[in-house]
């Protein structure tokens, strides 16, 4: 799979014009799929490792949760729960569970989405408010520097 990256600008109006040709060449005995997003800054490594070891990390440790019950919890409390059907047990007889809307890498159908590199600022920033306000559990702010690593 290619992908191409369209600047701003009229040097991406040259570059629509090339990729218009190109796809006019496409063989009609194939089907062809072509995709078009924006071109977001994605989140870094570092802001993943920040994340999972720094923030979920002090939030199991003040709370005694597992980290992937911290991140379900997380989600749902910046995007919203909605109900899901699951396998009645004798814990849940409704056979109904509150999952988040959606998560850091899947949106709200379920789909991979990953949060690019503004949204997952939004989300550090969102956490830290909520649990230093509701908490009383101070998280640190990242490296200055994140974006650039």
């Amino acid at each position: 799979m290619n992908s191409y990256t369209i600047p701003k600008g009229e040097a991406g109006q040259a570059a629509i014009a090339k990729l218009t040709r190109a796809i006019g060449l496409l063989s009609p005995q194939r089907a062809w799929r072509v995709e078009i997003c924006e071109d977001r800054l994605t989140r870094s490594v570092q802001q993943c490792r920040f994340l999972n070891g720094v923030l979920y990390k002090l939030l199991s440790d003040a709370t005694g949760y597992e980290r992937d019950d911290i991140s379900e919890y997380c989600c749902g409390l910046m995007w919203g729960w909605r109900d899901k059907r699951v396998p009645k047990t004798p814990r849940n007889p409704s056979g109904v569970e509150s999952v988040p809307i959606r998560t850091t890498t899947t949106n709200e159908n379920g789909v991979r989405d990953v949060l690019k590199w503004d949204d997952f600022s939004d989300y550090v920033a969102f956490l830290q408010r909520h649990f230093a306000q509701e908490c009383g559990i101070v998280l640190p702010d990242p490296d200055q520097n994140w974006r650039d690593m």
